[in-house]
């Protein structure tokens, strides 16, 4: 028998207690072990649970338990939670978190840790929920030299997007409509700004190339600027609009990587990842694109995560399964100014045809986009592909000769 924790008794945690204990026999046919729940940590009483007498309030009972060989981690946040599964790795105890957070804020460090002490540091649940994608990279596709990732890595924002490409929402009304479905927080920031998908592209770019990427040294912009002028403009170019984490590896072995609004082309195939679904692909240097399409959140589906990691973890109690990567630097990540990218840009003028003539002579050939019902002196156009950078100082003397800049939205080239 197995004896394992779990800390956190909320949407994941108690979605974890209900897989493991319905799918008990077949979870033990694979182990050929049977896993057992010897504690529940949550600073709540839950005296109806058929496990109440499992629940702790004290970590205590759980880091001085020998017994204890897996801890899951489903608190959230970095503390405690940062303190309390360090001290487990130090123990000589297996984890397996969802924390996307704690991976990304502190993954380097706790999977040395992990190694130092022959135990493991799982973390399938932290990027997708129940789409399985930590574990093909680091294992199915380590044939491979990664080219570059790009995925749609936040269910609720996407749900958002797609309301308002489909259905002319406001972003606001958009907002509410997720909000009171569940697939949004009372304070949505983490989505709706970008963190949430900044986290998790800094666990599959560390993933990937090998080394930690910091979630303060990604780019992140978040859908809040994102208007129904501009996907109305994105369907005028031939795409949608959806909020992108991409990283790739420069030939001087530095990363470009970012978060942010993309223009997808429809041929693309994330442009048909809609509602709250997530998307990532992949593009490998021998199986070219792979894409990894599902559920990126939810109770059940992150809770069979969790458990397939547990159950990865009882399979190898005496040995380390090879996940890891070094610590990062700050020379590591790339300004994100000097990556090339196409724009699409917003403005509005007093003379637009004059605006758009010079817009012309600064960028070159420009692609002009039009939409029906578009307000007096507004303009719409594509840059060329350019270094970012240049295109701000352009977009800068635009403004200087009157130009009011709306919005700008980079055009991806996936």
């Amino acid at each position: 028998m197995v004896e394992i924790a779990v800390m956190g008794y909320g949407t994941v945690g108690s979605g974890v207690v209900e897989v493991l204990t319905t799918h008990n026999s077949s979870i033990t046919k694979r182990t050929n072990e049977q896993i057992h729940i010897k504690y529940i940590l949550d600073l709540r009483e839950f005296p109806d649970s058929p496990l109440a007498e499992r629940f702790t309030k004290s970590f205590e009972d759980i880091i001085q338990d020998p017994e204890i060989k897996i801890v899951v981690e489903v608190m959230g946040g970095l503390h405690p939670a940062y303190d309390y599964v360090k001290r487990c790795l130090e123990d000589g105890k297996s984890v397996v978190t969802s924390n996307k957070e704690l991976v990304a804020a502190k993954g380097a460090e706790l999977l040395r840790i992990a190694q130092e002490n022959n135990v493991n540091f799982l973390f399938e649940a932290s990027v997708g929920g129940g789409i399985p994608i930590i574990r093909p990279m680091s294992q199915c596709l380590a044939a491979n030299d990664v080219i570059e990732v790009a995925g749609i890595l936040n269910g609720t924002t996407n749900f958002i997007l797609t309301k308002m490409i489909r259905e002319g929402m406001s972003f606001e009304d958009a907002l509410a409509l997720a909000q009171k479905l569940g697939y949004a927080e009372r304070n949505p920031a983490a989505d709706i700004e970008g963190h949430d998908s900044c986290r998790k592209i800094c666990i599959l770019a560390s993933i990937a190339y090998g080394k930690h990427v910091y979630p303060e040294q990604v780019h992140t912009e978040g859908i809040t600027r994102i208007t129904l002028a501009d996907v109305e403009y994105a369907e005028s170019w031939g795409g949608v609009i959806k909020l992108i984490g991409q990283v790739s590896r420069q030939e001087d072995g530095r990363l470009q990587i970012l978060v942010c609004p993309m223009f997808i082309p429809r041929d693309s195939q994330l442009a048909n990842v809609d509602d709250v679904f997530n998307g990532i692909m992949v593009r490998g240097d021998a199986t070219g694109d792979v894409v990894f399409y599902g559920k990126g959140a939810g109770k059940l589906p992150t809770a069979s995560a969790v458990v397939a990691d547990v159950i990865d973890c009882a399979k190898h109690l005496n040995a380390r399964k090879y996940l890891y990567w070094e610590e990062g630097g700050k020379e590591y990540v790339a300004d994100y100014l000097d990556r090339e990218t196409a724009m699409y840009v917003r403005l509005k003028g007093e003379q637009p045809e004059a605006l758009f003539k010079q817009a012309e002579e600064l960028f070159g050939q420009v692609s002009r986009l039009l939409r029906k019902g578009a307000e007096e002196g507004e303009l719409a156009f594509v840059t060329p592909v350019q270094p970012e950078r240049q295109i701000i100082e352009r977009l800068g003397l635009l403004e200087k000769q009157g130009a009011q800049l709306l919005n700008t939205v980079r055009i991806s080239d996936f």
